[in-house]
């Protein structure tokens, strides 16, 4: 593992915790005004989907939008305000009661009406298809009604909706027939402000111990929760022969995962670590040699974005990833990173190890990646593509789409 990374991160003031008062104020300060809608804020998609947007724009000087993000509690306390507004962003946002009344004021105000989604759960004939993914029990009648319910209700808001945000292609191709005239824009993913100041301060201090590292090369795998344990058991075969066969090896799991049968003899070689906050979790990616991304062959997790990777990448961490459209796009193979497909995971395992134990090899390639991830990822590096996005003068084409 990689050592002397410098101190814990400052203790995050939880993103949710902004007045009410104090947002909209930020709303409306610019001619403009977007808000964005979120049921309950948590610590994935509001934080990607919505807080970083609207922290992006607030900190554009040069832009002429205000943004704010308002909550499921909140939502007839700003329903006065609709009418002043240009346009409204319901992120993953299930159709409700409170919801129906800010949409109808909306549409009788004119005001544009969008929906954001980063994962393929607005369409309810994928219903099964959602949960053989997620690794729903068939046989709990509870599931059926949880998974129904949710999408279509997400469906409903989307149809609501004039177009569509969301993270990349092929969730814009399943979004686009929803629209009449298939108005869906991309905008990717992106690091916050903290997050990236604080992943620049953990590849600082790697470079300034000339990436030093002690004890076994250690595999992260970063699961977030039990939904992704089809997801790891891609590559979990191939990680316990790796931990059979190499006794240097060991691997870190960090969140709400089991670690799967084939793992259950080299308890001495795991570690398994309780959910984080999201500037401690840069850290313990900080900390190992190879990040795992595996994702199964499904269209499904063909949606998912690219956040596995580029968060490791900015802090100088190699990842070795399945051949996703995403990962596929975003990782030069070999260079930046390394894709995967299903039957490579031992070579592509083997090769990471090789490299970690390689402490030139290893660094000038990190470098690179960091520096592009950067360069794409950035948190201020998307509020054209934001703006865009929105299309507050109707410029855009019929297709919406911005890449």
């Amino acid at each position: 593992m990689f050592t002397d990374l410098g101190p814990a991160p400052d203790v995050i003031s939880p993103i949710w915790a902004e007045p009410l008062a104090a947002r909209i104020g930020q709303l409306m300060r610019r001619p403009k005004r977007v808000a964005w809608i979120y049921r309950t804020p948590d610590t994935s998609t509001f934080r990607y989907r919505v807080a970083n947007m609207v922290a992006a724009i607030n900190h554009d000087e040069s832009s002429d939008i205000g943004a704010a993000w308002f909550s499921e509690t909140e939502l007839d306390s700003i329903n006065h305000l609709v009418g002043r507004l240009d346009a409204l962003v319901l992120v993953r946002y299930p159709f409700s009661a409170p919801l129906q009344r800010l949409v109808d004021r909306a549409r009788h105000h004119d005001v544009r009406l969008i929906f954001d989604s980063d994962d393929l759960v607005f369409d309810p004939e994928l219903v099964q298809v959602v949960m053989d993914a997620v690794g729903a029990d068939r046989e709990d009648f509870r599931n059926w009604q949880l998974w129904f319910a949710y999408m279509a209700q997400l469906n409903a808001t989307m149809s609501a909706c004039r177009g569509g945000l969301t993270t990349g292609t092929p969730l814009r191709q399943k979004m686009a027939p929803h629209f009449p005239r298939g108005e869906v824009a991309i905008v990717p993913n992106f690091l916050d402000r903290q997050q990236e100041a604080y992943s620049r301060a953990l590849l600082a201090a790697k470079r300034g111990t000339g990436w030093a590292r002690e004890g076994p090369v250690t595999i992260g795998y970063f699961s977030g929760t039990p939904t992704h344990a089809h997801d790891f058991a891609i590559a979990a075969p191939a990680i316990a022969r790796l931990l059979r066969a190499d006794h240097g090896v060991r691997l870190r799991v960090v969140g709400r995962l089991d670690v799967v049968d084939e793992l259950a003899e080299f308890g001495d070689q795991i570690e398994v670590l309780e959910f984080m906050d999201y500037l401690s979790l840069q850290r313990a990616i900080a900390e190992v040699e190879i990040n795992v991304a595996p994702l199964q062959h499904h269209y499904f997790t063909a949606c998912k974005s690219d956040l596995k990777y580029f968060e490791a990448a900015a802090v100088g961490t190699w990842t070795v990833a399945s051949s996703s459209p995403a990962f596929s796009d975003a990782i030069e193979d070999g260079v930046t990173g390394r894709v995967a497909r299903a039957h490579q995971w031992d070579e592509a395992l083997d090769e990471a190890v090789a490299l970690a134990r390689d402490t030139q090899a290893y660094s000038a390639r990190a470098e690179v990646a960091a520096e592009r991830v950067y360069q794409r990822y950035g948190w201020d590096r998307h509020t054209d593509t934001i703006t865009r996005a929105l299309d507050l003068d109707g410029s855009a084409s019929t297709t919406g789409s911005v890449s």
